[in-house]
């Protein structure tokens, strides 16, 4: 039975090029690589639990020691990197962006679970989840992702995002919210060397009438749309309810949303821009 999140003929070589490029010890790989990946994608996108999967995909043990043997190594992060780097390349621009949108966004957990990953944050400290944070380019297309605990302030989680991915040598301007501290901008300034806005409005918007309506921020909003197309209701299917198994599940549900599909637009992600908006950069736009 095919699922919504398997991957087509021509996707699952694109992803398994990737797969092959990691360094593996022992033995090659068998040839149910591609159901085990299905049923990654499959776990990570709709958050069952390992051994609820379907029954036509390979035994949960399988699926489950292979996820294992990719977090450790950083596999589903070196998939979604060399995914994004293709879409570039296919809409005609530099392999590395020079501009980098980053966003945490609060998820919501389960009731239950340890500090590691179902732990108290967000306003108030009321919220138990985690924070997923993801950064994208131009082209609105998921680049990299960290999840860290809930209670994790905004620069940090930012930081930490920058620290352990490779975001290439063209980085020149990394855009983030006012959830970023002066402090966290000045400190990525230094040990990235590269320019940090903070963006938001000043001023509440209104229209003509003088009612508040809802404008998104230039280039700062294609993040926003890669949340709502990784899932803001991801969550870890893992019992034990870790973030180093979250961080692989997120970056799996990235690289899924930035395979070609069928039929697509690459160029920008396919939800429209919400209205009234008419969306005039305050900047020459980058690359």
């Amino acid at each position: 039975m095919a699922y919504p999140t398997d991957l087509t003929d021509d996707q699952w070589e694109r992803v398994r090029e990737l797969l092959l490029e990691q360094p593996k010890r022992g033995r090659p790989y068998p040839d149910d690589l591609r159901r085990v990946v299905d049923a990654m994608l499959y776990i990570a996108r709709t958050g069952c639990q390992w051994r609820m999967r379907p029954g036509d995909f390979p035994p949960w043990t399988r699926v489950w020691s292979q996820f294992r043997r990719w977090r450790a190594n950083g596999t589903w992060a070196h998939v979604l990197a060399g995914l994004h780097r293709q879409a570039r390349i296919r809409a005609g621009r530099e392999p590395d962006p020079s501009m980098l949108v980053v966003d945490p966004a609060l998820v919501r957990g389960a009731s239950h679970g340890g500090t590691t990953f179902h732990n108290q944050g967000g306003p108030y400290g009321r919220t138990k989840g985690a924070k997923h944070t993801i950064a994208v380019d131009i082209t609105g297309l998921p680049a990299a992702a960290v999840v860290v605990p809930a209670g994790t302030d905004d620069g940090a989680a930012v930081e930490k995002l920058v620290e352990t991915n490779p975001l290439g040598s063209r980085l020149e301007l990394l855009i983030v919210d006012r959830g970023v501290k002066a402090g966290a901008q000045r400190r990525l300034v230094a040990n990235r060397g590269v320019r940090v806005d903070r963006v938001g409005w000043d001023e509440p918007q209104l229209d003509d009438n003088g009612r508040r309506v809802f404008r998104p921020i230039p280039y700062a909003w294609r993040v926003e749309v890669a949340h709502a197309l990784v899932g803001l209701e991801l969550t870890d299917p893992d019992p034990e309810c870790v973030l180093g198994n979250a961080e692989p599940l997120l970056a799996a549900v990235g690289a899924g949303a930035t395979v070609p599909r069928p039929m697509a637009d690459h160029s920008r992600p396919g939800v429209p821009v919400p209205s009234p908006v008419t969306l005039r950069p305050t900047r020459r736009a980058r690359v």
